[in-house]
């Protein structure tokens, strides 16, 4: 079978490519461009992330691995269908008071789907497309199931809770049954990389207010009592749960409660005031499900290093849900994603409201 592989220059892509061919797969190599030379943004050569302008380096790593697996291997342009997609929303979600989750959308719409059609419009022929994502697949016999990973520190099926049946049916995780030190162990082994290679961790290597190209705009910052207790220079310069660079004397921490794009108001509280018991949640994709129709007992995380907690999902009119949570949560923050599974299998996801 031909296997495209998406690498990244790192060493969960080079090891997945690894085991598809020791597979006996014929593999091919592609990696996308997103850094468009010219582009208004500033980015740090000495950070690794996924968006910056040391994107020539992971390019030249992927090439260097696929040509130790003598492999084919593409760089695909996928800049514009990015910054339409990605940095559009990443943009509007933060001016108007939410926090993005920029990995979600990059997954579901530019990796495992602007990439691929890309790939095909390229004459590039394949007949499945693989990562190296900690995740698994199962078919039910109905529907393809998207599985925790059997290394739950390093599941990452949070940021692929929105792919579509189509997509799961194609895809193939080769690490999902792996350990992250089994995946470097592997890497070492083939000389691939050093011990110490480091993870690209962040989505984008600047200030995330260079992606946000917005003038500094003025507003208060206030307490639950409207009590005002500063002032702020843009209100996409905080987060749901922040509690550094607030610049405030108080008697205790202070944190961002929430974020008002209409009043230009950023309001603050103590740690006890972050917590909540339930969200609704919008922009929904099932991926083991069909739909929701009565709730649903299930276990939801927020965020991706969090631990999923139990919850009922219930539905709402307008293709949304209330989640209620057995226990309170801390910093419940709109724009994020918040995903539910039952034990490993990934019912879906949504877009906090």
């Amino acid at each position: 079978m031909k296997v495209l592989v998406g690498m990244s220059g790192g060493i969960d892509s080079s090891v997945a490519a690894l085991l598809l061919k020791q597979a006996g797969h014929e593999v091919i190599g592609v990696t996308m461009s997103i850094w468009k030379k010219g582009n208004p943004f500033k980015g740090e050569l000495k950070r690794n992330a996924c968006f910056g302008p040391n994107e020539e380096e992971d390019i030249a790593e992927a090439k260097r691995i696929s040509s130790l697996l003598s492999i084919e291997h593409h760089v695909l342009d996928c800049a514009q269908q990015y910054e339409q997609i990605v940095l559009e929303d990443f943009r509007f979600e933060y001016v108007s008071g939410r926090t993005p989750n920029p990995c979600v959308w990059c997954n579901s719409l530019i990796k495992f789907g602007a990439l691929p059609k890309i790939a095909r419009a390229s004459n590039i022929a394949f007949d499945a497309f693989a990562t190296g994502h900690y995740a698994r697949t199962a078919y039910d016999g109905k529907r393809w199931q998207l599985l925790q990973a059997v290394d739950r520190r390093k599941d990452q099926t949070y940021f692929l809770y929105r792919l579509t049946q189509q997509q799961l049916a194609d895809v193939i995780f080769p690490l999902g049954s792996l350990t992250k030190d089994q995946a470097r162990s592997i890497s070492v082994e083939h000389g691939f990389f050093l011990p110490e290679k480091e993870e690209s961790q962040d989505f984008y290597s600047g200030d995330y207010g260079d992606l946000v190209q917005a003038q500094p705009k003025r507003g208060p910052i206030v307490d639950t009592s409207n009590t005002v207790l500063g002032y702020h220079e843009g209100i996409w310069n905080f987060t749901i749960g922040q509690r550094r660079g607030l610049k405030i004397a108080a008697s205790r921490p202070l944190y961002v409660l929430a974020l008002d794009a209409k009043t230009n108001t950023v309001t603050v509280g103590f740690e006890e005031e972050t917590f909540g018991t339930e969200l609704i949640a919008s922009r929904l994709n099932w991926v083991s499900i069909d739909s929701l129709n009565e709730p649903y007992e299930a276990q939801a995380k927020i965020r991706s290093t969090s631990l999923a907690k139990s919850v009922i999902i219930s539905p709402l009119d307008d293709d949304k849900v209330l989640v209620k949570f057995a226990e309170p949560v801390k910093s419940v923050t709109p724009g994020q994603s918040v995903v539910w599974y039952d034990g490993d299998v990934v019912l879906g996801g949504g877009v906090i409201d």
